[in-house]
Protein backbone atom coordinates (compact mmCIF):
# COMPACT_ATOMS: atom_id res chain seq x y z
CA UNK A 1 0.00 0.00 0.00
CA UNK A 2 1.30 3.59 -0.66
CA UNK A 3 1.34 5.66 2.64
CA UNK A 4 -0.36 9.36 2.21
CA UNK A 5 2.86 11.04 1.79
CA UNK A 6 4.29 8.90 -1.13
CA UNK A 7 0.89 9.87 -3.47
CA UNK A 8 0.22 12.43 -6.16
CA UNK A 9 -1.49 15.27 -5.10
CA UNK A 10 -4.19 14.67 -7.72
CA UNK A 11 -4.45 11.04 -6.29
CA UNK A 12 -5.27 12.11 -2.77
CA UNK A 13 -7.62 14.94 -4.29
CA UNK A 14 -9.13 12.31 -6.71
CA UNK A 15 -8.86 14.99 -9.14
CA UNK A 16 -8.95 13.34 -13.01
CA UNK A 17 -11.05 15.76 -14.87
CA UNK A 18 -13.32 14.65 -17.49
CA UNK A 19 -13.04 14.82 -21.15
CA UNK A 20 -15.02 17.89 -22.45
CA UNK A 21 -16.39 15.62 -25.21
CA UNK A 22 -17.71 13.50 -22.50
CA UNK A 23 -19.19 16.18 -20.70
CA UNK A 24 -20.76 18.01 -23.40
CA UNK A 25 -22.47 14.09 -24.32
CA UNK A 26 -23.31 13.82 -20.64
CA UNK A 27 -25.58 17.25 -20.83
CA UNK A 28 -26.88 16.65 -23.85
CA UNK A 29 -28.87 13.53 -23.21
CA UNK A 30 -31.02 16.43 -21.03
CA UNK A 31 -30.78 19.34 -23.31
CA UNK A 32 -34.81 18.88 -24.54
CA UNK A 33 -35.98 18.25 -20.84
CA UNK A 34 -38.26 20.67 -20.05
CA UNK A 35 -38.73 20.05 -16.09
CA UNK A 36 -34.99 20.73 -15.24
CA UNK A 37 -34.99 23.91 -13.66
CA UNK A 38 -32.17 22.94 -10.77
CA UNK A 39 -28.66 21.42 -11.82
CA UNK A 40 -26.26 20.61 -9.20
CA UNK A 41 -22.27 20.05 -9.85
CA UNK A 42 -20.98 18.49 -6.51
CA UNK A 43 -17.39 18.76 -7.81
CA UNK A 44 -17.01 20.96 -10.39
CA UNK A 45 -13.09 21.11 -10.71
CA UNK A 46 -11.99 22.98 -13.92
CA UNK A 47 -15.61 23.68 -15.04
CA UNK A 48 -16.03 21.36 -17.48
CA UNK A 49 -19.96 20.39 -17.12
CA UNK A 50 -20.36 24.16 -16.61
CA UNK A 51 -18.65 24.76 -20.31
CA UNK A 52 -21.05 21.97 -21.41
CA UNK A 53 -24.02 23.61 -19.78
CA UNK A 54 -23.46 26.83 -21.51
CA UNK A 55 -23.19 25.46 -25.11
CA UNK A 56 -26.91 24.17 -24.27
CA UNK A 57 -30.33 26.28 -23.58
CA UNK A 58 -29.38 25.45 -19.82
CA UNK A 59 -27.87 28.77 -18.95
CA UNK A 60 -29.15 31.08 -21.85
CA UNK A 61 -32.77 30.32 -20.79
CA UNK A 62 -34.03 28.46 -17.90
CA UNK A 63 -31.54 26.55 -15.04
CA UNK A 64 -29.88 27.65 -12.38
CA UNK A 65 -26.92 25.76 -11.45
CA UNK A 66 -24.73 25.05 -8.23
CA UNK A 67 -21.34 24.04 -8.79
CA UNK A 68 -19.12 23.09 -5.28
CA UNK A 69 -15.42 22.88 -5.45
CA UNK A 70 -13.14 21.92 -2.44
CA UNK A 71 -10.02 23.91 -4.36
CA UNK A 72 -10.32 27.60 -4.20
CA UNK A 73 -7.53 27.93 -6.92
CA UNK A 74 -10.15 26.21 -8.93
CA UNK A 75 -12.99 27.76 -7.65
CA UNK A 76 -11.21 31.48 -8.43
CA UNK A 77 -10.51 30.68 -11.72
CA UNK A 78 -14.09 29.49 -12.41
CA UNK A 79 -15.05 32.58 -11.25
CA UNK A 80 -13.39 34.69 -13.97
CA UNK A 81 -14.65 32.77 -16.48
CA UNK A 82 -18.63 32.95 -15.57
CA UNK A 83 -18.28 36.37 -14.19
CA UNK A 84 -21.25 37.54 -16.84
CA UNK A 85 -22.91 34.22 -15.83
CA UNK A 86 -25.68 35.40 -13.44
CA UNK A 87 -27.55 31.78 -13.20
CA UNK A 88 -24.31 29.83 -11.94
CA UNK A 89 -23.25 29.69 -8.63
CA UNK A 90 -19.55 28.55 -7.68
CA UNK A 91 -19.39 27.93 -3.74
CA UNK A 92 -15.44 26.74 -2.53
CA UNK A 93 -16.91 24.23 0.10
CA UNK A 94 -16.32 20.41 1.06
CA UNK A 95 -19.38 18.50 -0.62
CA UNK A 96 -19.65 16.13 1.96
CA UNK A 97 -20.21 19.78 4.59
CA UNK A 98 -22.52 21.31 1.75
CA UNK A 99 -24.80 17.96 1.72
CA UNK A 100 -24.95 17.79 5.29
CA UNK A 101 -25.65 21.89 5.52
CA UNK A 102 -28.55 21.34 2.82
CA UNK A 103 -29.74 18.19 2.49
CA UNK A 104 -33.03 18.32 3.88
CA UNK A 105 -33.94 22.14 2.17
CA UNK A 106 -32.39 22.13 -1.20
CA UNK A 107 -33.34 19.48 -4.10
CA UNK A 108 -32.42 19.31 -7.52
CA UNK A 109 -33.24 18.22 -10.96
CA UNK A 110 -30.34 17.20 -12.01
CA UNK A 111 -26.98 16.61 -10.83
CA UNK A 112 -24.06 15.73 -12.67
CA UNK A 113 -20.06 15.70 -12.59
CA UNK A 114 -17.58 13.78 -11.91
CA UNK A 115 -16.95 12.54 -8.02
CA UNK A 116 -13.33 12.63 -6.78
CA UNK A 117 -11.85 8.94 -6.55
CA UNK A 118 -10.40 9.10 -3.27
CA UNK A 119 -9.56 5.99 -1.01
CA UNK A 120 -10.66 6.18 2.56
CA UNK A 121 -7.33 5.99 4.19
CA UNK A 122 -6.35 9.38 2.36
CA UNK A 123 -9.24 11.13 3.51
CA UNK A 124 -9.00 13.41 6.50
CA UNK A 125 -10.85 12.09 10.12
CA UNK A 126 -13.55 14.75 9.24
CA UNK A 127 -14.29 13.28 5.76
CA UNK A 128 -14.24 9.98 6.86
CA UNK A 129 -17.10 10.62 9.90
CA UNK A 130 -19.11 12.86 7.38
CA UNK A 131 -19.21 9.84 4.71
CA UNK A 132 -19.44 7.17 7.30
CA UNK A 133 -22.88 9.44 8.59
CA UNK A 134 -24.12 9.79 4.72
CA UNK A 135 -23.80 6.04 4.38
CA UNK A 136 -25.23 4.86 7.84
CA UNK A 137 -28.28 7.44 7.30
CA UNK A 138 -29.46 5.45 4.15
CA UNK A 139 -28.99 2.17 5.56
CA UNK A 140 -25.41 1.14 4.33
CA UNK A 141 -21.78 0.09 5.89
CA UNK A 142 -19.22 2.40 6.31
CA UNK A 143 -15.69 0.68 5.91
CA UNK A 144 -12.22 1.29 5.11
CA UNK A 145 -12.78 -0.23 1.33
CA UNK A 146 -14.79 2.48 0.21
CA UNK A 147 -14.14 5.29 -1.92
CA UNK A 148 -15.80 9.32 -1.66
CA UNK A 149 -17.57 8.82 -4.84
CA UNK A 150 -20.01 6.12 -3.38
CA UNK A 151 -20.66 9.01 -0.53
CA UNK A 152 -20.96 11.50 -3.52
CA UNK A 153 -23.28 9.12 -5.03
CA UNK A 154 -25.62 8.27 -2.18
CA UNK A 155 -25.31 11.91 -1.31
CA UNK A 156 -26.44 13.46 -4.55
CA UNK A 157 -29.57 10.67 -4.81
CA UNK A 158 -30.84 11.95 -2.19
CA UNK A 159 -31.11 15.63 -3.02
CA UNK A 160 -32.58 15.05 -6.24
CA UNK A 161 -36.62 16.20 -6.76
CA UNK A 162 -39.28 13.23 -6.83
CA UNK A 163 -38.66 13.04 -10.58
CA UNK A 164 -34.51 14.09 -10.34
CA UNK A 165 -32.28 12.95 -13.16
CA UNK A 166 -28.27 12.01 -12.08
CA UNK A 167 -25.72 11.77 -14.37
CA UNK A 168 -22.21 10.74 -13.29
CA UNK A 169 -18.74 9.43 -14.24
CA UNK A 170 -17.89 6.79 -12.44
CA UNK A 171 -15.42 3.76 -11.75
CA UNK A 172 -16.69 0.70 -13.36
CA UNK A 173 -15.99 -1.09 -10.59
CA UNK A 174 -19.56 -0.38 -9.10
CA UNK A 175 -20.65 -3.71 -11.28
CA UNK A 176 -18.89 -5.82 -9.42
CA UNK A 177 -16.97 -4.97 -6.34
CA UNK A 178 -18.11 -6.51 -2.81
CA UNK A 179 -17.98 -3.00 -1.17
CA UNK A 180 -20.17 -1.13 -3.58
CA UNK A 181 -22.97 -3.87 -2.89
CA UNK A 182 -24.65 -1.83 -0.51
CA UNK A 183 -24.46 0.89 -3.04
CA UNK A 184 -25.97 -1.27 -5.38
CA UNK A 185 -29.01 -1.77 -3.62
CA UNK A 186 -29.73 1.57 -2.51
CA UNK A 187 -29.49 2.79 -5.50
CA UNK A 188 -31.93 0.09 -7.05
CA UNK A 189 -34.27 1.07 -4.30
CA UNK A 190 -34.00 5.12 -4.61
CA UNK A 191 -34.52 4.66 -8.95
CA UNK A 192 -36.79 3.99 -11.27
CA UNK A 193 -34.93 4.01 -14.13
CA UNK A 194 -30.80 3.32 -14.12
CA UNK A 195 -28.49 3.29 -17.48
CA UNK A 196 -25.30 1.90 -17.81
CA UNK A 197 -22.74 3.40 -20.54
CA UNK A 198 -19.38 1.30 -20.97
CA UNK A 199 -16.20 2.04 -22.84
CA UNK A 200 -13.95 -0.82 -24.14
CA UNK A 201 -11.31 1.76 -24.61
CA UNK A 202 -10.00 3.83 -21.48
CA UNK A 203 -11.62 7.22 -21.02
CA UNK A 204 -9.13 9.13 -19.05
CA UNK A 205 -5.85 9.35 -21.04
CA UNK A 206 -2.91 7.94 -18.98
CA UNK A 207 -5.11 6.39 -16.21
CA UNK A 208 -5.55 3.16 -15.49
CA UNK A 209 -9.09 3.30 -14.72
CA UNK A 210 -11.94 1.98 -16.35
CA UNK A 211 -15.00 3.97 -16.11
CA UNK A 212 -18.99 4.06 -16.73
CA UNK A 213 -21.11 6.67 -17.27
CA UNK A 214 -24.09 6.08 -14.64
CA UNK A 215 -27.84 7.34 -15.48
CA UNK A 216 -30.44 7.30 -12.99
CA UNK A 217 -33.92 8.99 -12.44
CA UNK A 218 -36.39 8.73 -9.81
CA UNK A 219 -39.65 8.45 -10.58
CA UNK A 220 -43.08 5.91 -9.67
CA UNK A 221 -42.79 3.92 -12.41
CA UNK A 222 -40.32 1.37 -12.61
CA UNK A 223 -38.18 0.57 -16.17
CA UNK A 224 -35.32 -1.14 -14.97
CA UNK A 225 -31.60 -1.25 -16.16
CA UNK A 226 -30.11 -1.12 -19.20
CA UNK A 227 -26.56 -1.22 -20.47
CA UNK A 228 -25.04 0.42 -23.56
CA UNK A 229 -21.59 -1.10 -25.03
CA UNK A 230 -19.48 1.62 -26.47
CA UNK A 231 -16.00 1.58 -27.91
CA UNK A 232 -14.84 4.68 -26.91
CA UNK A 233 -15.74 8.46 -26.36
CA UNK A 234 -16.03 8.83 -30.53
CA UNK A 235 -19.20 6.80 -30.23
CA UNK A 236 -20.78 9.26 -28.12
CA UNK A 237 -21.88 11.02 -31.27
CA UNK A 238 -23.93 8.50 -32.89
CA UNK A 239 -25.67 7.47 -29.74
CA UNK A 240 -28.61 7.09 -29.03
CA UNK A 241 -29.50 6.85 -25.43
CA UNK A 242 -33.21 5.92 -26.06
CA UNK A 243 -32.25 2.16 -27.65
CA UNK A 244 -31.86 -0.59 -26.05
CA UNK A 245 -34.46 -2.19 -23.84
CA UNK A 246 -34.22 -2.43 -19.92
CA UNK A 247 -34.47 -4.95 -17.69
CA UNK A 248 -35.98 -5.88 -14.97
CA UNK A 249 -34.03 -4.51 -11.63
CA UNK A 250 -33.74 -7.09 -8.94
CA UNK A 251 -33.51 -5.55 -5.51
CA UNK A 252 -30.71 -7.66 -4.38
CA UNK A 253 -26.99 -7.31 -3.25
CA UNK A 254 -25.71 -8.30 -6.24
CA UNK A 255 -23.77 -7.67 -9.28
CA UNK A 256 -24.46 -5.69 -11.93
CA UNK A 257 -22.36 -7.55 -14.29
CA UNK A 258 -25.15 -10.16 -14.69
CA UNK A 259 -27.29 -7.47 -17.14
CA UNK A 260 -24.45 -7.72 -19.50
CA UNK A 261 -26.58 -11.00 -20.99
CA UNK A 262 -29.96 -10.63 -22.67
CA UNK A 263 -33.00 -11.42 -20.75
CA UNK A 264 -33.49 -14.46 -22.09
CA UNK A 265 -29.93 -15.41 -21.16
CA UNK A 266 -30.79 -14.37 -17.93
CA UNK A 267 -33.89 -16.33 -17.35
CA UNK A 268 -32.10 -19.57 -17.77
CA UNK A 269 -29.18 -18.01 -15.37
CA UNK A 270 -31.82 -18.16 -13.03
CA UNK A 271 -33.90 -21.16 -13.88
CA UNK A 272 -30.29 -23.12 -13.67
CA UNK A 273 -29.89 -21.90 -10.13
CA UNK A 274 -33.15 -23.09 -9.39
CA UNK A 275 -32.30 -26.46 -10.90
CA UNK A 276 -32.05 -29.29 -8.73
CA UNK A 277 -29.51 -31.62 -10.90
CA UNK A 278 -27.06 -28.66 -9.98
CA UNK A 279 -25.33 -26.99 -6.53
CA UNK A 280 -22.66 -24.28 -5.98
CA UNK A 281 -19.12 -25.34 -5.62
CA UNK A 282 -19.34 -24.40 -1.60
CA UNK A 283 -21.54 -27.05 -1.10
CA UNK A 284 -18.65 -29.48 -1.49
CA UNK A 285 -16.20 -27.94 0.81
CA UNK A 286 -14.68 -25.32 2.33
CA UNK A 287 -12.32 -22.83 0.03
CA UNK A 288 -10.19 -20.71 1.64
CA UNK A 289 -7.50 -18.28 0.49
CA UNK A 290 -4.11 -19.83 0.02
CA UNK A 291 -1.14 -19.29 2.72
CA UNK A 292 -0.69 -15.83 3.58
CA UNK A 293 3.38 -16.05 3.97
CA UNK A 294 3.58 -11.63 4.30
CA UNK A 295 6.61 -12.11 1.88
CA UNK A 296 6.06 -14.53 -0.95
CA UNK A 297 9.44 -14.01 -2.32
CA UNK A 298 10.86 -14.84 1.05
CA UNK A 299 9.19 -17.60 1.95
CA UNK A 300 8.85 -19.33 -1.70
CA UNK A 301 12.57 -20.47 -2.60
CA UNK A 302 14.19 -22.67 -5.19
CA UNK A 303 16.41 -25.56 -4.78
CA UNK A 304 19.47 -24.40 -4.80
CA UNK A 305 17.89 -22.10 -1.57
CA UNK A 306 17.02 -25.13 -0.25
CA UNK A 307 20.37 -26.58 -1.06
CA UNK A 308 22.50 -24.09 0.33
CA UNK A 309 20.60 -23.32 3.47
CA UNK A 310 19.89 -26.20 4.42
CA UNK A 311 16.29 -26.23 4.08
CA UNK A 312 14.83 -29.99 2.96
CA UNK A 313 13.55 -30.80 6.18
CA UNK A 314 11.43 -27.62 6.97
CA UNK A 315 9.78 -27.35 2.84
CA UNK A 316 6.74 -28.25 1.35
CA UNK A 317 6.02 -28.76 -2.36
CA UNK A 318 4.39 -25.85 -3.33
CA UNK A 319 1.92 -24.74 -6.79
CA UNK A 320 3.05 -21.14 -6.50
CA UNK A 321 1.71 -19.70 -9.39
CA UNK A 322 -1.13 -20.06 -11.97
CA UNK A 323 1.88 -20.70 -14.77
CA UNK A 324 3.10 -23.76 -12.35
CA UNK A 325 0.07 -25.54 -13.44
CA UNK A 326 -0.26 -26.85 -16.61
CA UNK A 327 -2.73 -29.80 -16.05
CA UNK A 328 -6.19 -30.69 -14.00
CA UNK A 329 -3.61 -33.69 -12.24
CA UNK A 330 -0.70 -32.20 -10.47
CA UNK A 331 1.45 -34.69 -9.75
CA UNK A 332 5.28 -35.12 -7.84
CA UNK A 333 6.23 -35.32 -11.54
CA UNK A 334 4.53 -31.60 -12.50
CA UNK A 335 6.16 -30.43 -8.90
CA UNK A 336 9.89 -31.53 -9.88
CA UNK A 337 10.05 -30.52 -13.77
CA UNK A 338 8.86 -27.05 -12.08
CA UNK A 339 11.38 -27.13 -9.47
CA UNK A 340 14.27 -28.47 -11.91
CA UNK A 341 13.33 -25.34 -14.10
CA UNK A 342 14.28 -23.35 -11.17
CA UNK A 343 10.81 -22.14 -10.07
CA UNK A 344 10.09 -21.52 -6.47
CA UNK A 345 8.77 -24.37 -5.73
CA UNK A 346 9.02 -24.69 -2.57
CA UNK A 347 7.18 -22.90 0.74
CA UNK A 348 9.56 -22.80 3.86
CA UNK A 349 7.77 -24.17 7.11
CA UNK A 350 9.64 -23.29 10.03
CA UNK A 351 8.65 -25.81 12.98
CA UNK A 352 7.84 -24.73 16.26
CA UNK A 353 10.66 -25.34 18.19
CA UNK A 354 13.42 -23.19 19.44
CA UNK A 355 15.84 -21.10 17.36
CA UNK A 356 19.27 -22.80 18.57
CA UNK A 357 17.50 -26.33 17.69
CA UNK A 358 17.40 -25.13 14.04
CA UNK A 359 20.49 -25.86 11.62
CA UNK A 360 23.12 -23.52 11.09
CA UNK A 361 21.82 -22.98 7.34
CA UNK A 362 18.25 -22.54 8.26
CA UNK A 363 19.81 -20.60 11.15
CA UNK A 364 21.37 -18.25 8.30
CA UNK A 365 18.45 -18.03 6.21
CA UNK A 366 16.69 -16.40 9.26
CA UNK A 367 19.16 -13.89 9.81
CA UNK A 368 19.53 -13.38 6.16
CA UNK A 369 15.96 -12.42 6.33
CA UNK A 370 16.48 -9.62 9.27
CA UNK A 371 19.48 -8.50 7.28
CA UNK A 372 17.75 -7.42 4.30
CA UNK A 373 14.30 -6.18 6.66
CA UNK A 374 12.21 -9.04 5.32
CA UNK A 375 10.80 -9.08 8.67
CA UNK A 376 9.59 -5.77 8.60
CA UNK A 377 6.47 -6.30 6.91
CA UNK A 378 3.08 -6.02 8.93
CA UNK A 379 2.33 -9.79 8.30
CA UNK A 380 5.56 -10.74 9.58
CA UNK A 381 6.13 -8.25 12.15
CA UNK A 382 2.26 -9.14 14.10
CA UNK A 383 4.00 -12.70 14.49
CA UNK A 384 5.33 -14.02 17.97
CA UNK A 385 8.12 -15.55 15.42
CA UNK A 386 8.34 -13.76 12.64
CA UNK A 387 9.57 -16.23 10.14
CA UNK A 388 6.63 -18.99 10.97
CA UNK A 389 3.73 -18.99 8.86
CA UNK A 390 0.69 -20.15 10.46
CA UNK A 391 -2.48 -21.93 8.75
CA UNK A 392 -0.42 -24.49 6.76
CA UNK A 393 -2.38 -27.43 5.92
CA UNK A 394 -2.19 -29.57 2.49
CA UNK A 395 -5.96 -28.84 0.31
CA UNK A 396 -7.37 -31.32 -1.67
CA UNK A 397 -7.53 -28.99 -4.83
CA UNK A 398 -6.44 -25.94 -5.65
CA UNK A 399 -8.83 -23.25 -7.67
CA UNK A 400 -6.33 -19.82 -9.09
CA UNK A 401 -7.45 -16.49 -8.07
CA UNK A 402 -6.52 -14.79 -11.04
CA UNK A 403 -6.39 -16.28 -14.46
CA UNK A 404 -6.34 -14.65 -18.47
CA UNK A 405 -8.42 -17.06 -20.42
CA UNK A 406 -10.37 -18.90 -17.55
CA UNK A 407 -9.22 -20.19 -14.17
CA UNK A 408 -7.94 -24.04 -13.41
CA UNK A 409 -9.46 -26.19 -11.15
CA UNK A 410 -6.62 -28.35 -9.88
CA UNK A 411 -6.42 -31.64 -8.41
CA UNK A 412 -3.60 -31.73 -5.97
CA UNK A 413 -1.67 -35.58 -6.16
CA UNK A 414 1.85 -34.95 -4.28
CA UNK A 415 0.75 -33.11 -1.22
CA UNK A 416 1.70 -29.62 -2.35
CA UNK A 417 0.69 -26.37 -0.97
CA UNK A 418 0.03 -22.70 -2.39
CA UNK A 419 0.53 -19.20 -1.65
CA UNK A 420 -2.76 -17.06 -1.59
CA UNK A 421 -1.97 -16.37 -5.59
CA UNK A 422 -4.60 -19.19 -5.54
CA UNK A 423 -7.52 -20.84 -3.32
CA UNK A 424 -7.34 -24.08 -1.47
CA UNK A 425 -10.31 -26.51 -1.63
CA UNK A 426 -11.00 -29.07 0.71
CA UNK A 427 -13.74 -31.01 -0.15
CA UNK A 428 -16.12 -32.50 2.47
CA UNK A 429 -16.24 -36.18 3.89
CA UNK A 430 -16.80 -38.83 1.01
CA UNK A 431 -16.46 -36.63 -1.68
CA UNK A 432 -14.40 -38.03 -4.22
CA UNK A 433 -12.44 -35.21 -5.17
CA UNK A 434 -11.98 -36.04 -9.11
CA UNK A 435 -15.70 -36.03 -9.09
CA UNK A 436 -15.63 -32.62 -8.09
CA UNK A 437 -13.08 -31.28 -10.38
CA UNK A 438 -14.59 -32.85 -13.26
CA UNK A 439 -17.78 -31.26 -12.85
CA UNK A 440 -16.61 -27.52 -13.01
CA UNK A 441 -15.11 -28.18 -16.65
CA UNK A 442 -18.30 -27.46 -18.69
CA UNK A 443 -20.14 -24.68 -20.72
CA UNK A 444 -22.47 -23.82 -17.61
CA UNK A 445 -20.09 -23.63 -14.82
CA UNK A 446 -17.65 -21.32 -16.88
CA UNK A 447 -20.58 -19.46 -17.30
CA UNK A 448 -20.99 -19.06 -13.64
CA UNK A 449 -17.38 -18.46 -13.11
CA UNK A 450 -17.37 -15.46 -15.46
CA UNK A 451 -20.60 -14.03 -13.60
CA UNK A 452 -19.05 -14.80 -10.10
CA UNK A 453 -15.58 -12.87 -10.49
CA UNK A 454 -14.85 -9.93 -11.46
CA UNK A 455 -12.47 -7.83 -14.06
CA UNK A 456 -9.78 -7.29 -12.31
CA UNK A 457 -7.53 -5.40 -14.76
CA UNK A 458 -5.65 -5.90 -17.65
CA UNK A 459 -8.61 -8.16 -18.83
CA UNK A 460 -7.47 -10.54 -15.84
CA UNK A 461 -10.61 -12.40 -14.23
CA UNK A 462 -10.18 -12.33 -10.76
CA UNK A 463 -12.50 -14.33 -8.64
CA UNK A 464 -12.63 -14.65 -4.65
CA UNK A 465 -13.07 -17.83 -2.28
CA UNK A 466 -16.88 -16.61 -1.81
CA UNK A 467 -17.37 -16.01 -5.33
CA UNK A 468 -15.68 -19.37 -6.17
CA UNK A 469 -18.23 -20.84 -4.02
CA UNK A 470 -21.34 -19.52 -5.88
CA UNK A 471 -20.28 -20.80 -8.88
CA UNK A 472 -22.95 -23.39 -9.95
CA UNK A 473 -21.78 -27.43 -11.04
CA UNK A 474 -23.77 -30.29 -11.81
CA UNK A 475 -24.20 -33.07 -9.37
CA UNK A 476 -22.39 -35.99 -10.80
CA UNK A 477 -23.09 -38.44 -8.16
CA UNK A 478 -24.98 -41.16 -9.79
CA UNK A 479 -22.06 -41.67 -12.71
CA UNK A 480 -19.73 -44.32 -12.06
CA UNK A 481 -16.12 -42.97 -10.80
CA UNK A 482 -14.99 -44.87 -13.36
CA UNK A 483 -16.10 -42.90 -15.93
CA UNK A 484 -15.68 -39.52 -14.03
CA UNK A 485 -11.79 -40.49 -14.32
CA UNK A 486 -11.31 -41.61 -17.65
CA UNK A 487 -13.59 -38.32 -18.70
CA UNK A 488 -11.51 -36.05 -16.45
CA UNK A 489 -8.11 -37.95 -17.96
CA UNK A 490 -9.05 -36.49 -20.92
CA UNK A 491 -9.25 -33.61 -19.90
CA UNK A 492 -6.31 -33.24 -18.56
CA UNK A 493 -5.01 -34.34 -21.61
CA UNK A 494 -6.14 -31.56 -23.73
CA UNK A 495 -4.78 -28.92 -20.56
CA UNK A 496 -1.40 -30.50 -20.66
CA UNK A 497 -0.84 -30.16 -24.40
CA UNK A 498 -2.24 -26.67 -24.40
CA UNK A 499 -5.04 -27.36 -26.69
CA UNK A 500 -8.19 -25.10 -26.73
CA UNK A 501 -10.14 -25.57 -23.84
CA UNK A 502 -13.72 -25.47 -25.34
CA UNK A 503 -12.34 -28.68 -27.05
CA UNK A 504 -13.24 -30.22 -23.15
CA UNK A 505 -16.46 -27.98 -22.55
CA UNK A 506 -17.50 -29.92 -25.65
CA UNK A 507 -16.50 -33.50 -24.19
CA UNK A 508 -17.86 -32.90 -20.91
CA UNK A 509 -21.22 -30.95 -21.98
CA UNK A 510 -21.90 -34.11 -24.63
CA UNK A 511 -20.64 -36.78 -22.26
CA UNK A 512 -21.81 -35.34 -18.65
CA UNK A 513 -24.55 -33.03 -19.12
CA UNK A 514 -26.52 -34.34 -21.96
CA UNK A 515 -25.77 -38.04 -21.97
CA UNK A 516 -26.24 -38.39 -18.22
CA UNK A 517 -27.95 -35.49 -16.78
CA UNK A 518 -30.52 -35.38 -19.62
CA UNK A 519 -29.44 -31.33 -20.19
CA UNK A 520 -31.03 -30.23 -23.39
CA UNK A 521 -28.00 -29.22 -25.94
CA UNK A 522 -29.73 -25.92 -26.48
CA UNK A 523 -29.08 -25.01 -22.24
CA UNK A 524 -25.22 -25.77 -23.14
CA UNK A 525 -25.04 -23.90 -26.29
CA UNK A 526 -26.88 -20.36 -24.41
CA UNK A 527 -24.38 -20.95 -21.54
CA UNK A 528 -21.35 -21.33 -23.88
CA UNK A 529 -22.49 -18.03 -25.50
CA UNK A 530 -22.64 -16.27 -22.08
CA UNK A 531 -19.32 -17.52 -21.47
CA UNK A 532 -18.03 -16.65 -24.70
CA UNK A 533 -19.40 -12.96 -24.23
CA UNK A 534 -18.47 -12.32 -20.93
CA UNK A 535 -14.74 -13.52 -21.29
CA UNK A 536 -14.82 -11.59 -24.89
CA UNK A 537 -15.80 -8.69 -23.28
CA UNK A 538 -13.45 -8.95 -20.34
CA UNK A 539 -10.32 -10.20 -22.56
CA UNK A 540 -10.75 -6.39 -24.85
CA UNK A 541 -9.94 -4.33 -21.80
CA UNK A 542 -6.66 -6.14 -21.75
Amino acid sequence: MLLKEDNSEQKLRGAYYTPLKLAEKMVDFFKDDVSIRTILEPSCGDGVFIDALMETLFLKEKSTVTAIEIEKSEVEKLNKKISNVSNVTVLNEDFFEFYHKNKETKKYDLILGNPPYIRYQYLEEKQREEMADILTAHGMKSNKLINTWVGFMVACVHMLNMNGKIAFVIPAEILQVAYAEDLRLFLSNELSKITLITFEELVFPGIEQEVIVFIGEKGNSEKGIKIIELNNLDDLETLNINTNGFQKLNHVHEKWTKYFTTIKENELIIRLKKDRRFQKLSDTGVINVGITTGNNKYFSVDQNTVHDYDLSAVVHPLIGRSSHAHSIYFYKEDWQKNAAQGKAAYLIDFPDISFEEYTPGQRSYIRLGEKNGENKGYKCKIRERWYRIPSIWIPDAFFLRRNNLYPKFVLNCCNAVSTDTMHRVKFNKGIEPERIVLSYYNSISFAFTEICGRSYGGGVLEILPGEAGNILIPILDGIPIDKIREILKKVDRIVRNGEDIEIALDLVDNEILVKHLQVDEDICEMARIIWKKMQHRRLKRG
